[in-house]
């Protein structure tokens, strides 16, 4: 038997680990935002009301938003806990402990009483439970990226990390699809009451499926490596702040618009759209889940281009692409013509994935592969509060208080402002490794 016929035997189980991996971090980060997503239209649409009945409309909206964001403020201790275990104990336990969290968290939600029943432990017991499923995300986040990644083979890094980066606008069609599903089939009173359970209580069945999946991938290379050197970091997160303030700091501007905008046209543009400018609630829905499956499709596409040609080029044209779309969104939606909504929310589908697709790559590309995990939690859950925890309850606000999207738009056009300056001055900074190379590669050091 030849060398290369025991080398194309070998190649095929290899390949097929890569692939196995792949999928199930899609699968994983997939039903992480289904649950994550699903909390967010509730509470565009229907938190409001069940936790905050005595509110005025736009209070209640503001106060669920503000649970919302709550997920995004527990999403840092998710990432340093998980991080630290996952740069210490392994990539694959530390994914399987926050798809569980996700999962119970989730669960939970869909059994507490309403505040009719038991008055304000209604709320605090939602708060709670998104404080769960924060933390579970904020393992996740990171961790995923860098296992599919860590698994892949040269000339392809931006490929495989795209995979759970797919799980994104996957789990928002997840959650919208059946969120849209079970409302069409009921009462609006029904649903109203209690048909909105059925989605949250429906995680439980998803994520023991995905954990399933979980459990049959390989730990990371690029860990095995650093456990056999014996290179394991006792503090990764204060190792992985030596790659220097002006890279971090870069790189957290380069990503906030993406989480930003995101989140302004997943979630704050249902409430706005429905209370606002009268648009149907399922529309609305429909709008949102169909630019999803746009920006699902891209992905590959972008990742592929992104492995070929670089990702500098893309990822500054994207965030210039969502510095403009920003600017046009609310005013394609004020005009209250479907047709235009459409098209306003199908280009948020197609610009938001250009930016979105490579973002965790060049986070992980920051630090060395025996504080990744914890310095990618860091940057990554820093920008998703920065950027898009806060941006439904900012934006409700700036409604609020001017009476049209202007002020939106405006803080929307901001923050994309500062990210395309910061993309800019990272590149500049710091050579585009993303072609070519191999996952153990170290990132290149900024002066001070």
């Amino acid at each position: 038997m030849t060398d290369s016929t025991t080398r194309g035997r070998g190649a095929a189980p290899v390949a097929a680990a890569r692939s196995r991996v792949a999928m199930a971090t899609l699968a994983g980060t997939t039903l992480e935002w289904y649950d994550f997503f699903l909390y967010g239209t509730a509470a565009a649409l229907i938190f409001n009301k069940q936790f905050f009945p005595g509110l005025s409309p736009t209070a209640g909206t503001l106060a669920a938003f503000s649970t919302f964001a709550v997920g995004f403020i527990a999403r840092p201790l998710g990432g340093l806990v998980f991080g630290h275990f996952g740069d210490r104990i392994g990539r694959k336990a530390t994914l399987v402990v926050s798809l569980v969290m996700m999962g119970i968290g989730s669960t939970l939600i869909g059994l507490i009483p309403n505040y009719d029943a038991i008055g304000v432990w209604a709320p605090i017991l939602l708060v709670a439970m998104r404080v769960v499923q924060g933390i579970g995300l904020g393992g996740e986040g990171a961790g995923a990226t860098l296992m599919s990644m860590e698994h892949a083979p040269a000339g392809k890094k931006n490929l495989y990390a795209g995979f759970p980066q797919m799980g994104t606008p996957a789990g928002l069609v997840l959650a919208n699809g059946i969120f849209l599903t079970i409302s069409s089939v009921m009462s609006d009173s029904a649903f109203a009451s209690w048909g909105w359970r059925i989605p949250f209580l429906l995680s439980f069945v998803l994520v023991a499926i995905g954990l399933v999946i979980r459990l049959r991938v390989t730990e990371s290379p690029s860990f095995t490596g650093i456990v056999a050197n014996n290179e394991v970091s006792k503090f990764p997160l204060r190792e992985s702040l030596k790659v220097g303030f002006p890279r971090l700091s870069l790189t957290l501007l380069a990503v906030l618009a993406n989480s930003a905008v995101a989140y302004a046209f997943m979630v704050f543009s249902l409430s706005y759209g429905s209370q606002h400018l009268g648009y149907d609630k399922q529309f609305l829905i429909l709008c949102v889940t169909a630019a999803a499956v746009l920006w699902f499709a891209s992905i590959p596409v972008w990742t592929r281009f992104a492995d070929k040609h670089g990702r500098r080029t893309m990822f500054i044209a994207g965030s210039a692409a969502i510095l403009v779309w920003c600017i046009v969104f609310f005013p394609l939606l004020n005009t209250e013509n479907s047709v235009i909504a459409v098209i306003a929310f199908l280009g948020m589908g197609l610009i938001v994935p250009v930016t979105h697709c490579v973002q965790g790559s060049i986070i992980a590309d920051t630090f060395p592969a025996k504080v990744r995990y914890s310095g990618s939690s860091l940057i990554l859950q820093s920008g998703a509060i920065l950027g898009g925890g806060l941006a439904p309850m900012i934006a409700t606000a700036l409604l609020d208080a001017t009476g049209s999207s202007t002020g939106v738009t405006l803080y929307l056009a901001i923050v994309c402002a500062i990210s395309l300056v910061g993309a800019i001055a990272l590149f500049r900074v710091v050579p585009d490794s993303s072609r070519g190379l191999q996952h153990e590669e170290a990132p290149v050091a900024v002066r001070a």
